[in-house]
């Protein structure tokens, strides 16, 4: 059920906030060193939460200050990568009944706008492929940083977050209390620019 809103999506959503130093780039999500990560939490009937992530993605972004609309997002995501820390229930998570990893084994975010709302902070909205349905969903993105790297690599740090309804992407809920209807997805990461 988390899987699909791991596409990420949202995650690379966050590399649209206005750059105050940042000229127009494109960068490439920074997986490698492990300094990206797609993460989730839903409620566990309303006792606790299941915590979980997304191990294997990739993304890019181009993004340009002095011109936002041109600014663009993509992150694709490998749901078979899901990890909540517990092997049944991963296996549950991503068979028929929820994610059907088998049948849609991606994941994936495309942007298609950015709004500035302050300083370092926006809204960007995109399309959001889970579960073999698309939807447009809307995350808050903020700017953690930007500059050089001791490596001779500049970097731009984002994070963003946003609730996402399973039902939207055809994921059965309705067996579960309503406060497992919805999940919030949670991204960070570096991007270095190419």
């Amino acid at each position: 059920m988390l899987k699909k809103t791991a596409i990420a999506t949202a995650l690379t959503a966050a590399a649209l906030v206005p750059l105050s130093q940042a000229q127009a780039a494109d960068y490439a999500v920074d997986i490698e060193g492990q300094h990206a990560f797609i993460q989730f939490k839903i409620s566990h009937l309303g006792f606790s939460y299941i915590l979980g992530d997304f191990e294997e993605f990739s993304g890019q972004f181009h993004y340009d200050a002095d011109n936002l609309e041109a600014s663009s997002v993509e992150m694709e995501v490998q749901v078979n990568s899901l990890d909540t820390n517990h092997a049944e229930r991963d296996r549950h998570f991503l068979s028929d009944d929820f994610l059907d990893a088998d049948e849609y084994p991606t994941a994936s975010f495309v942007s298609t706008g950015f709004e500035s709302t302050g300083d370092n902070e926006g809204v960007v909205t995109g399309d959001l492929t889970l579960h073999g349905q698309t939807q447009q969903i809307e995350m808050d993105v903020t700017l953690m940083g930007e500059g050089d790297d001791p490596w001779g690599n500049y970097r731009a740090g984002f994070e963003g977050s946003t609730m996402l309804t399973l039902s939207d992407f055809d994921i059965d809920m309705s067996d579960f209390p309503e406060m497992m209807h919805e999940l919030e997805l949670y991204v960070t990461f570096e991007g270095v620019r190419q």
